[in-house]
């Protein structure tokens, strides 16, 4: 019995063992299948889709910048179906140049998905505003996004009927069209939202004209249809309590020279106006003049605190004093490289900035080289002398 029993677990240990290599061989079979399967999955995932080799023909003979064109839009190139040759067919009849149309493709190629139908549809509506087809061709090369952003005629057309029947000027869509584009793509229902929430703003201050509040503060910032109501609501808030302005000096900030700061997230203004008035302290002025100053020109709450500090130490290192430049903040408006140019031609001509008025360091170039040019020829009478 013991060698029966023995030979039977033997042969018990063969089989199993047998059984166990025959499961093992199988697992690494599979396994190696599964990971084969997989890799190649893998390879196809990771492979770049080709471009269309047509439209890179096309767009070199037609003079587009390629390699700028693929990095604003790349997936454009991947389509099969693009209308370059119409597009530029289209607006060649509107008078655009070869060269112009190059520009608008290689800045906004996506202008080339744009039907024939759609592109006719759309500069009918646009002349309804714009009163002529080179108008509309300048304004594309110099916004081209201003015009193919959407292809949605329809809400372009219900937003554009809306806005007039609030009282908006051919002037004044024309203006959001160039400027603000996407007020035009904005939902129907958004701008409506906007605008009822801006007469209800001048009603709660006690304005009695909530249409003609409506089109004042649009005509001051056309980007104000796309802020968020919450956002716009959050910033009035701010500003009548930091700067304690009744309800007839809130409505004149914001329909004035602040209906621009409106667009900035409520955390920016904050940190912003903090950072001027810790400035303007060490300094030594006091909260009064800070309120006048930053009332009297609320553009300098878009300064960050760098680039507002680095603009009074340029004008304090010229022996400027903090009382011309709080009596002059539109100055702050101009770059810190036009401030030290200006300055140095101002030196170089004689002209004292310590005793003088410092306005002119904002003013516009054309008035500014007049004064100049004045100032210089005044200079060298008194040296000929």
């Amino acid at each position: 019995m013991a060698p029966r029993n023995l030979l039977y677990m033997r042969s018990n240990f063969l089989f199993g063992s047998r059984c166990w290599m025959i499961r093992f061989s199988a697992e690494i079979l599979f396994k190696s299948v599964s990971f084969r399967l997989f890799g190649m999955k893998c390879d196809h995932a990771d492979s770049e889709p080709l471009e269309n080799e047509e439209l890179l023909n096309n767009l070199l003979t037609m003079g587009v910048d390629v390699d700028m064109a693929r990095k604003r839009q790349p997936g454009v190139f991947n389509r099969t179906g693009t209308n370059e040759q119409n597009l530029k067919t289209f607006l060649l009849s509107k008078g655009a140049s070869k060269e112009v149309i190059a520009s608008i493709i290689s800045r906004y190629p996506r202008a080339m998905t744009r039907t024939p139908e759609s592109l006719s549809n759309r500069w009918d509506l646009w002349r309804r505003i714009v009163t002529s087809d080179l108008e509309i061709v300048a304004i594309l090369e110099r916004s081209p996004e201003s015009f193919f952003r959407s292809s949605n005629n329809l809400n372009l057309e219900k937003n554009m009927e809306f806005l007039y029947s609030v009282g908006l000027t051919r002037k004044c869509l024309c203006r959001l069209l160039t400027n603000a584009p996407r007020t035009f793509s904005n939902s129907l229902d958004l701008n409506k939202q906007m605008v009822e929430f801006l007469q209800g703003v001048s009603l709660s201050l006690g304005h009695n004209d909530p249409t003609g509040f409506v089109k004042k503060i649009i005509f001051k910032n056309p980007f104000i249809l796309i802020q968020s109501t919450k956002r716009v609501k959050t910033n009035i808030e701010f500003l009548q309590s930091a700067f304690n302005l009744n309800n007839e000096q809130v409505l004149v900030l914001i329909c004035g020279p602040g209906a621009k700061i409106l667009d900035l997230s409520n955390d920016c203004m904050r940190r912003n106006y903090t950072n001027i008035k810790e400035r303007l302290f060490s300094l030594g002025c006091t909260a009064e003049e800070i309120r006048k100053f930053v009332l009297s020109c609320p553009d300098v709450i878009f300064l960050g605190q760098k680039k507002f500090s680095d603009k009074i130490d340029c004008l304090i290192e010229e022996k400027i004093s903090i009382s011309q430049i709080i009596e002059n903040p539109q100055i702050l408006d101009s770059s810190i490289s036009t401030l030290k140019s200006r300055i140095k031609e101002l030196v170089n001509a004689g002209y004292n900035l310590s005793t003088s008025n410092i306005s002119l360091l904002s003013w516009s170039q054309k008035r500014y080289n007049a004064k100049l040019k004045k100032l210089n020829t005044g200079q060298n009478v008194v040296l000929g002398n």
